[in-house]
């Protein structure tokens, strides 16, 4: 009768175990499916995050290009601004030159007096 007993004690204990070895068959069931869904999910993250790296790297050098051709259209205007400065000062240079000239005739000829005859007297020392 004792060993009855215990069998019937260990058949209790597998019918408990039974019920806890499927929940356990179940969650590990769960868990195949969520590490699936990750593993989707990464793959689909990774896909992304390639063509992103991607058209960052095609805007990099669309933007690197626009700079170039950028410095090269400042550089070039800044060159052409200096040659028209240039070419101002000189006119405005040019016009004050006449001005000066056409309304100081009088001056011009003060400092410019027309030549004359030198005449050298011959004096007589005794020594």
């Amino acid at each position: 009768m004792a060993e009855e007993i215990k069998v019937a004690i260990l058949e209790q204990k597998l019918e408990d175990l039974k019920d806890i070895i499927v929940k356990i068959d179940d969650a590990i069931e769960k868990l195949s499916e969520v590490n699936s869904n990750v593993t989707k999910m990464l793959a689909v993250h990774e896909q992304r995050i390639s063509k992103q790296e991607e058209t960052d790297s095609i805007l990099f050098t669309k933007i690197d290009k626009l700079r170039d051709k950028v410095d090269r259209d400042y550089d070039a205007l800044v060159s052409r601004v200096q040659t028209i400065e240039k070419r101002v000062w000189m006119a405005i240079g040019a016009i004050a030159c006449i001005t000066f000239l056409v309304n100081n005739t009088r001056v011009i000829e003060i400092l410019t007096p027309e030549p004359q005859a030198s005449i050298m007297e011959h004096r007589n020392f005794k020594v």
